[in-house]
């Protein structure tokens, strides 16, 4: 293919106007996460081992949860998923097992277990009733559940005890307040989430990284107040603002006109580049 060909595919690839097979490796690399529409066959189609399991909390709740497992016999970190107001998607299920393939024990929680009729959780749920779930679920609760999950992933045979939290939209935001309730985590990531008060700021121990998309006001306005307050405390709070992206841009890769794609591409590589720093996590040759 001429030069101006390849040009010509990438720009259609990039604004969705045409597809690779499923079966290809994308012109970006079979390393991105998938987005919405292709994340049920990318997690069908996964080699590593996931499965669904319950874990018990101090309280009496049980939240079920994803775990996948990384190829190879080397004790790994962990890593909790934490989902966005939408639940426990298909999306952030796929998203879990992609960071297994990066090498991490990756643990993702229905953090409204147990809210839904029956005690059901968010599984299946249309957007708007899975956020009343969502946020229905209270502050300790939250806390005592990603406690939950972090320490039975943890716990395992082939875990290291190293753990950082990943979350988007409402779990990005959650993941930042939560590094203020828990010393030992090791790095918390945080996806286009709004930032805690200065109190909890004064908390947090963990290095943190906030991925945003620049076209998303309500969250952004957070930005800067936070990151002079955690300079000012001698905190880590790195972030970058991917141009012209929107909120959800990992989720929604197709949309504004390939400004998520590209934010996709920058942060995606970003997150696991903070996550190998932090968790110690150097190679992995796994996959």
């Amino acid at each position: 293919m001429s030069p101006n060909n390849k040009r010509l595919v990438s720009k259609l690839l990039l604004l969705g106007l045409i597809a690779l097979p499923v079966s290809s490796r994308s012109l970006w690399g079979e390393d991105l996460p998938a987005g919405n529409p292709d994340a049920p066959q990318r997690l069908a189609n996964s080699p590593r081992h996931t499965e669904v399991i319950e874990v018990p909390t101090p309280s009496g709740a049980t939240v079920k949860a994803l775990l996948a497992h990384p190829q190879g016999s080397d004790p790994a970190p962990v890593v909790v998923v934490i989902h966005g107001r939408a639940g426990w998607t298909p999306w952030v299920q796929a998203l879990a097992d992609q960071l297994a393939a990066a090498g991490f024990i990756a643990i993702a929680p229905d953090m409204a277990s147990g809210k839904g009729p029956g005690g059901t959780g968010t599984e299946g749920l249309e957007s708007d009733p899975a956020a009343k779930l969502v946020y229905s679920v209270t502050w300790d609760e939250v806390v005592e559940r990603i406690n939950a999950v972090a320490d039975f992933a943890m716990a395992l045979p082939a875990a290291e005890k190293r753990f950082a939290v990943v979350g988007f939209c409402w779990g990005g935001r959650t993941t930042f307040a939560y590094a203020g309730e828990r010393p030992d985590l090791a790095a918390g990531i945080v996806y286009y989430g709004g930032s805690p008060s200065a109190e909890v700021l004064a908390r947090i121990k963990a290095p943190i990284l906030g991925l945003y998309g620049e076209d998303d006001a309500r969250v952004n306005v957070t930005i800067e107040p936070a990151a002079l307050e955690m300079k000012r405390l001698g905190k880590t709070y790195q972030y970058e603002i991917y141009e012209r992206a929107g909120h959800g841009f990992l989720e929604s890769q197709q949309r504004l006109e390939g400004a998520n794609m590209a934010a996709t591409q920058k942060a995606w590589p970003r997150t696991l580049q903070f996550l190998k720093e932090h968790l110690g996590l150097e190679t992995y040759d796994g996959r």
